[in-house]
């Protein structure tokens, strides 16, 4: 009961800026659709596919780092763990039937969430600032995916591409939104409802009644961590599914997109609040814009500046608001 009172008492002083950049994503992200109805009249299922395809490994990225942003932390390791699990898929696949596949799918899951609570464990044992350790593991996930593949290669049997790039059930829900769904609903959804979530809120929101209250936040923070290294590890399978190939350098674009997906899906970087619902919708936001960019024959790294401006905006107008409850 101890987690269930720190969130009770911090959720009664929640402000108003949080519940603005909570509720203002779904509004964005369907504005967004209607601009892209307007700018690309044609949009139909083949382009729903290609974003969903193009979006799941960054959305995965983005609730990796949504979890560990809510226990009070950050990861600056999430893309080099994808990179690591893209290519141990795409080496360990290439010759390998598809029930193999299956199979070593879910060990490379396994040694995501190694990777992840190995990250909290030196966290906690050192005592160093996530931001440092991250970084630093940082470089080593991505040096042991060079050291797995040196260059772009590898693959996977064709069956099990297709469970990320098909559509079976409507040509307007393709698989890899699927995935997306039951990843979340399978792994996040009973955690989050459980104790042991209330404790990744409770530390995030306040460590030390957290620990008054009987909650350790120490193994919130591993678990934090390693929840966030099996949704990189699921980031790194999919994104074998929707490549076809392993890529070792993939990694660093996932790192600080997760990052903005976050801000600007409404998770407080002070930690203790949020969902994954935001910065999975401005995952699918981020790469959309790309797309646009494309239908209207502008440049789409311009997308770059625009995902950095929104960054900004969103946290203008959250101290904004801020500033207006506090005068009032």
């Amino acid at each position: 009961m101890g987690a269930v009172h720190i969130l009770r008492r911090n959720g009664g002083s929640r402000s108003f800026s949080h519940h603005l950049r909570a509720a203002g994503m779904p509004l964005l992200f369907l504005a967004s659709i209607l601009a892209t109805l307007a700018i690309h009249r044609n949009f139909g299922a083949f382009d729903v596919q290609s974003l969903a395809l193009g979006a799941l490994p960054l959305a995965m990225a983005a609730t990796a780092q949504a979890i560990v942003v809510i226990s009070g932390g950050i990861d600056l390791s999430v893309g080099s763990m994808i990179a690591v699990s893209n290519v141990l898929s795409a080496s360990l696949m290439q010759h390998a039937s598809f029930r193999q596949s299956l199979g070593l799918a879910v060990l490379i899951i396994g040694l995501g969430a190694v990777q992840g609570a190995i990250n909290g464990i030196l966290i906690i044992l050192s005592r160093i600032p996530d931001i440092v350790v991250t970084l630093t593991t940082g470089f080593i996930w991505g040096g042991v995916a060079l050291l797995v593949l040196e260059r772009p290669g590898g693959g996977a049997p064709s069956d099990f591409l297709e469970i990320g790039a098909g559509a079976d059930l409507s040509p307007f829900l393709p698989n890899a939104l699927l995935l997306l769904i039951v990843a979340v609903a399978v792994i996040w959804l009973p955690i989050r409802s459980s104790r042991l979530g209330l404790s990744l809120y409770a530390s995030g929101s306040d460590s030390v009644a957290a620990f008054r209250s009987g909650v350790d936040p120490r193994l919130a923070r591993i678990l934090a961590y390693g929840l966030g290294g099996i949704f990189c590890a699921v980031g790194g399978v999919s994104l074998t599914m929707t490549t076809g190939i392993g890529a070792p350098l993939a990694g660093a674009y996932y790192t600080l997109s997760s990052v903005a997906a976050v801000v600007i899906g409404g998770v407080s970087l002070n930690g203790g609040r949020g969902g994954v619902l935001g910065p999975i919708l401005a995952a699918l936001l981020l790469t959309l814009l790309p797309m646009d960019l494309i239908f209207l024959n502008i440049d789409p790294n311009y997308g770059q500046v625009i995902q950095g401006t929104l960054i900004v905006l969103v946290v203008m107008v959250g101290g904004f608001a801020a500033f207006l409850q506090g005068r009032s």
